[in-house]
């Protein structure tokens, strides 16, 4: 189920144009040294509730780019605007797109918030938190018929042999 949400979301911003690289998992297993990687989405799974018949997973993701400094004026504006674009396309197509179809369910409001300066290098973006349900997938009957299996097997083994 974490690997169909992740691979979605991560489809989903490598079709963005202003995205170069989506990465996942730790962001500090990143080398955000390489200029090559950006502008870059980062996923990250916060965690996971089950609520009975759905699970609600919190998700953060780091949308960034290099702020350059050389000039008169930084592009730190640019950036904001660029990734907070990209940042708005996703949640567009989570509350009522192509992931809205593939029954993911926006909970609640996303929170978008900017910074500058957050890591090692010049690095300015969105960082975006919000909350998806997905529906539960498993089955109780699946687990009652492996019991069942399991129990008889072993009364008919001590009953038969």
């Amino acid at each position: 189920m974490i690997y169909f949400i992740i691979e979605k979301i991560k489809d989903a911003l490598q079709e963005d144009p202003f995205v170069t690289t989506v990465t996942e998992g730790d962001i500090f297993d990143v080398d955000l040294n390489k200029k090559t990687l950006f502008p870059l989405s980062h996923i990250i799974v916060n965690n996971a509730q089950h609520q009975g018949n759905v699970w609600e997973f919190s998700i953060s993701i780091l949308c960034m780019d290099v702020v350059d400094e050389g000039q008169l004026t930084d592009n730190k504006l640019d950036i904001w605007n660029t990734q907070f674009l990209v940042a708005n396309r996703l949640l567009d197509r989570l509350n009522r797109g192509d992931l809205a179809y593939d029954n993911f369910q926006l909970v609640a409001n996303p929170t978008l918030e900017p910074f500058t300066e957050r890591f090692e290098n010049s690095l300015a973006g969105w960082s975006v938190d919000f909350s998806i349900q997905v529906r539960n997938d498993m089955t109780i009957c699946n687990d009652v018929i492996k019991t069942f299996h399991k129990t008889f097997d072993k009364t008919f083994d001590k009953t038969f042999k």
